[in-house]
């Protein structure tokens, strides 16, 4: 069997569930746990990694995921010839998130900053007030320069530690002018993060007067209608993972709802 997983992990490591479902996958795929044969049980697993219960579950969640392993009264198995797993499902579509240029599309802006969160975000995120984290903004811009869509997203202490993807713009921000993000909600899938996304929709009050977007420069096209739609995608645990606003001009919004694990 492979090795027990230290109680205190390094910082930045992986989180410790996803570390107990990679032994127990590296012992699976190998067959050092036979298919077909039964695991030892959820608290022999917790005393072995020296982890809680509560991590073990979430580990074997995610081997039942991958088809790996199926749980019925009498406990869980190796899938294998007595446990023959359902053929597979298609692989989940997931959203883009609306995070880069697209290629050849000059009226495409964004960029990378670290920022301390408004007050009333910082808990939410994980973060202490006045902690500076990491924000996107996206902007598209019409032919004349007037914004059709806005966005800014918060991410917070459990996304930048548990998505390795987040973790090299923890050393800069100024090299990536044009940071395409685009494949966010696949790298939570990617980490092992089942996520649900909850958003809100709705049309936001008129300012008086139309202020210059202070992303781009240009004028905010305050001469219609606007929707604005808060979004917040949270973990399996519950923690949120990042938290944006978009406002988008009414005539161009087209908005369709696809949720992926």
């Amino acid at each position: 069997m492979a090795e027990p997983i230290p109680e205190q992990e390094p910082s930045g490591a992986l989180p410790l569930y996803l570390r107990v479902a990679r032994a127990l996958r590296d012992d699976l795929v190998r067959h050092r746990i036979a298919p077909g044969s039964r695991l030892p049980s959820e608290r022999h697993l917790a005393l072995r990694h020296h982890v809680n219960r509560q991590t073990v579950r979430s580990a074997l969640q995610l081997l039942r995921e991958e088809r790996l392993v199926v749980t019925d009264r009498r406990g869980t198995f190796a899938a294998g010839p007595a446990h023959e797993p359902p053929a597979p499902a298609p692989a989940p579509r997931l959203r883009s998130f609306p995070g880069g240029p697209r290629a050849a599309d000059s009226l495409v802006r964004a960029a990378l900053s670290w920022e301390a969160p408004p007050v009333a975000l910082a808990g939410r995120l994980l973060l202490t007030p006045g902690e500076p984290t990491l924000v996107h903004r996206h902007v598209v811009l019409s032919p004349v320069g007037a914004s059709l869509q806005r966005s800014v997203t918060w991410f917070s202490r459990p996304a930048l530690k548990e998505i390795p993807q987040l973790a090299r713009y923890r050393r800069s921000t100024e090299r990536y002018r044009q940071p395409d993000l685009r494949l966010l909600y696949h790298w939570m899938h990617q980490a092992g993060l089942r996520t649900t996304h909850r958003e809100t929709v709705g049309v936001p009050a008129r300012p008086a007067e139309p202020a210059p977007d202070p992303a781009t420069g240009g004028a905010t096209a305050g001469d219609g209608a606007r929707l604005s739609v808060h979004r917040v995608v949270t973990d399996q645990h519950g923690h949120a993972l990042e938290i944006t606003d978009i406002d988008v001009a009414a005539h161009t919004a087209s908005w369709t709802y696809e949720f992926g694990g």
